[in-house]
């Protein structure tokens, strides 16, 4: 536990900051999570996640400026999102600009189509920067305050950890002598 809490001190807010550049909810809980249990400062989590999360979007504006119809071509999982992107920014403007981070799976798709759009530099930027701050307090607080309820589940399954254990791996071994059983009748079945 030393060494990754040693890990989590010198490095935490370099995790956070690469990890948030682009689609980081799950850094940013879990360094929420860290900033509760005393590793992190929750106030420089936010800011370091804030920038990270502006500066990705702005990257990715850029390139959908840029390269936009050249980068679906290339990444054509992003581009199935590409519809429905354009379809909020046609509908909501900069509010897309500011909310986009926050719909599952669209923040890439959403911050290219924008900029392929020719959406407003300055517009697109103001937008960002502030959906970029509530993005980052929503969700760093999140973790923070999630991670008083995980901890009070950890302290009361300590006492059960062994006897979930022995469930699961009971569990697991019925399922390989089930399966193996069912592959061996086919094996037969198909002689």
């Amino acid at each position: 536990m030393d060494i990754l809490q040693a890990f989590i001190e010198h490095y935490g807010y370099l995790a956070v900051f690469l990890g948030c550049v682009v689609e980081g909810e799950t850094v940013l809980v879990l360094a929420g999570f860290a900033a509760h249990l005393g590793y992190l400062s929750l106030p420089t989590v936010i800011g370091v996640a804030a920038v990270a999360g502006f500066a990705g979007d702005q990257a990715l504006y850029a390139i959908g400026r840029r390269w936009g119809d050249a980068f679906f071509r290339r990444f054509p999982r992003v581009a199935a999102a590409r519809p429905y992107a354009q379809r909020f920014l046609d509908r909501y403007g900069a509010w897309a600009a500011f909310g986009v981070r926050f719909l599952v799976g669209m923040r890439i798709a959403g911050a290219v189509s924008i900029g392929a759009a020719r959406f407003p530099r300055a517009r697109f930027a103001a937008a960002n920067a502030a959906g970029a701050i509530v993005w980052a307090v929503a969700v760093a607080f999140a973790g923070y305050v999630f991670g008083s309820a995980f901890t009070l589940v950890l302290e009361r399954a300590r006492h059960v950890e062994l006897a979930a254990f022995v469930a699961l791996a009971l569990i697991g071994g019925v399922i390989v002598v089930l399966t193996r059983r069912r592959r061996r009748r086919r094996w037969l079945s198909a002689r």
